[in-house]
């Protein structure tokens, strides 16, 4: 499999019920509803650097920007998941904390 293109044939051919569920869920949760498509994009930027996930970076970082985000904003989105990331590990210590008690 050399390119990307290949791949994404690969797995659907693979499962193509599940790649087919999976991709009508996709277009769903990303269509303008409540939240702007580019709020979405945002948001999934920014999730994509928590769960550090390279290839939804590559992916929702363009989209984004079609979606009419400016640099400043997809990278304020991030800064938002790093402080989520950083604060989740500082309140954790919380366990450590109580284990170094017992």
């Amino acid at each position: 499999m050399d390119n990307k293109k290949d791949v994404i044939k690969k797995k659907a051919y693979l499962a193509p019920k599940q790649n087919e569920a999976w991709r009508k869920f996709s277009r769903s949760v990303f269509k303008e509803g409540i939240l702007d498509e580019k709020t979405k994009q945002l948001i999934a930027v920014a999730v994509a650097h928590v769960t550090q996930c390279p290839w939804c970076i590559k992916a929702h970082t363009p989209m984004a920007l079609r979606k009419g985000a400016s640099k400043e904003e997809i990278m304020e989105a991030i800064w938002v998941a790093a402080e989520m990331r950083a604060g989740a590990a500082y309140s954790h210590a919380s366990i450590a904390l109580e284990e170094m008690e017992d």
